[in-house]
């Protein structure tokens, strides 16, 4: 890792999905606030009640999240990281406006154009972009999963850039393995699962 100054310190997501509550509590007594889980159900189940109990707590939505789960999805979470398609973004607005929350989003672009992945082209973050902003969705930055057994570096400097062009805030992307690379290119929030909690069974 070069050795940058930064003018920001990232913040840490803790990706807690399929760890159960009493392996997370000791993490959240030790104060720290950011979790992320891939599953709304899940989510719902775990989260409900220790967050009533903890108003700091902000949990992410980093799994990919249906149209018909979007009311739970905005009553629980605090940032939703996998917009990607105009219904989902107007749904999220629609039911944000119901439940009176203000939810924060990002949009996950396919950085890698792999068929098998969610989020946006390249091509179309722009258009998507203006549509999010039109409809009154708070767009807060964007979020990739870079392509397995590639050099993240070369997605992460995409990422960068394109954050740059839209002049967006936040940075969402870096994982256990090369979280490290993302930080060298601005990631602002950093989703770390296994360096933390240890390898899921």
């Amino acid at each position: 890792m070069q050795n940058l100054k930064l003018n920001y310190t990232p913040k840490i997501i803790a990706v807690s999905k399929t760890f159960s509550i009493e392996k997370i509590m000791p993490l959240i007594e030790h104060g720290h606030f950011d979790f992320g889980e891939n599953k709304v159900q899940e989510a719902v189940e775990k989260w409900t009640d220790i967050k009533e109990k903890n108003q700091n707590l902000k949990l992410h939505l980093i799994g990919k999240l249906q149209t018909n789960k979007v009311k739970y999805a905005v009553k629980l979470f605090d940032f939703i990281h996998s917009v990607d398609n105009e219904k989902l973004a107007k749904k999220i607005v629609d039911e944000s406006l119901k439940q009176n929350r203000k939810i924060k989003n990002f949009i996950q672009v396919n950085i890698g154009d792999e068929d098998q992945k969610s989020g946006v082209e390249i091509n179309d973050l722009d258009s998507f972009y203006k549509y999010c902003v039109k409809i009154n969705l708070d767009i807060v930055g964007i979020m990739c999963i870079p392509p397995i057994n590639h050099d993240s570096k070369i997605f992460f400097e995409k990422m960068k850039n394109l954050r740059q062009n839209l002049k967006l805030k936040e940075l969402s992307m870096g994982m256990s393995s090369d979280y490290i690379d993302a930080v060298d290119f601005s990631a602002t929030y950093l989703r770390i699962g296994s360096k933390i909690f240890g390898n899921r069974s």
